[in-house]
């Protein structure tokens, strides 16, 4: 799959509030005291969206309306204002996700697939409607928007007419992109200012779609969203067939034992099951895990990530996680569904054909 370097060029802060329903924090533990992170404290979750209300257990919908449908959960955008999100009620602490989706079509329409902790580390897909052959990857450490130049797009067919599986694995040594099983691009721990912006906190799943060009956002927003949103041509749609969670570290509780927001710091109170989490409406059918190879992150060697999502054995049938947990620091994760008005600046910089971390 041929990556591209080169994202829309902007050269003004864009402040977006529409994406407030997919990136906040009510509590950051980098600031204050915070409550311990619900942790999933099973190795694997998953979810089919097609079954019915009882697919949406273990989701929260944190704005808007969100539906199961033949098709899946239903996220549609019918009038300005509308961002409709859900995020897993859970955190995790390092693992795969795996979110298969159609993108919504229309100008200025972003669909995301997200992760985020409660101090703003953030890994992300976003597929923006107005440019039908790619999708977005990008991350953040700790809210540091100091610099718009993380992002890389991604070639994809038709995201907006066919379903895609996306996928991310995450290790405290390096970050994986995946579609439909092919690697598109890996970050290193160190590659991120050498470790400094490196995601690394408990996150839960974050997924739903907003509108970037709505016409009450900056000239910049607009320009990265490929022009602005009329909403006359609605409704705008995205649906979510299934996601896939194996979490690395299960857990009860996530507790940030400093406020420097390091993987070290993070203490997990443990009562791991051995059984994948799955309500009435959801999937038996349960990813190949990935094969990961757990180093320290000062260290040179390249994680290793085999990933077959066509393969879905049965539950009896999964291996147990090959990833080492990281119960060693202390065996004992983010926010709620409100704080809807935070913002979020974005900036996309095309450098030269590269960019920079």
């Amino acid at each position: 799959m041929r990556i591209s370097f080169k994202w829309t060029a902007i050269a003004v802060v864009a402040v977006i509030q529409s994406c407030a329903a997919q990136t906040y924090t009510e509590c950051n533990p980098l600031e204050e005291t915070c409550d311990p992170n619900d942790g999933l404290a099973t190795y694997r979750f998953s979810t089919n969206f097609t079954t019915g209300d009882s697919a949406f257990d273990g989701w929260t919908t944190t704005s808007g309306t969100v539906t199961s449908t033949d098709l899946g959960a239903l996220f549609t955008i019918n009038e300005q204002g509308d961002a409709p999100t859900i995020e897993t009620k859970f955190y995790i602490f390092f693992g795969y996700i795996e979110a298969r989706f159609r993108a919504a079509s229309g100008t200025g329409i972003v669909s995301t697939a997200i992760l985020e902790s409660d101090d703003l580390d953030e890994i992300d897909w976003e597929q923006v409607s107005t440019f039908d052959n790619q999708i977005q990857t990008n991350y953040f450490g700790k809210g540091n928007t100091t610099s718009y130049d993380r992002a890389i797009t991604v070639s994809v067919s038709s995201p907006e007419e066919t379903f895609h599986t996306y996928s991310i694995s995450w290790t405290e040594s390096a970050t994986q992109w995946f579609v439909d099983g092919t690697l598109v691009r890996t970050l290193n721990y160190a590659d991120a200012v050498g470790g400094k912006n490196y995601p690394q906190t408990p996150m839960r799943v974050r997924i739903g779609i907003w509108a970037g060009g709505d016409p009450s956002n900056s000239p910049g927003t607009i320009e990265w969203a490929g022009g602005e949103t009329d909403y006359t041509q609605g409704p705008f749609s995205m649906y979510l067939e299934s996601v896939r969670i194996v979490n690395y570290n299960p857990a009860e509780e996530y507790t940030y034992t400093d406020r420097t927001g390091s993987y070290t710091s993070i203490s997990a109170s443990n009562a791991t099951s051995e059984d994948e989490t799955e309500g009435e409406g959801q999937s038996s059918s349960i990813p190949v895990i990935p094969t990961t190879t757990r180093v320290a992150p000062s260290s040179s060697v390249t994680v290793s990530v085999t990933v077959t999502p066509s393969v879905c054995p049965t539950s009896s049938a999964v291996p147990t996680p090959s990833y080492t947990p990281v119960y060693g620091l202390g065996v004992s994760v983010r926010g709620s569904a409100a704080g809807m008005s935070s913002i979020l600046g974005i900036v996309a910089i095309v450098i030269a054909g590269k960019v920079l971390f």
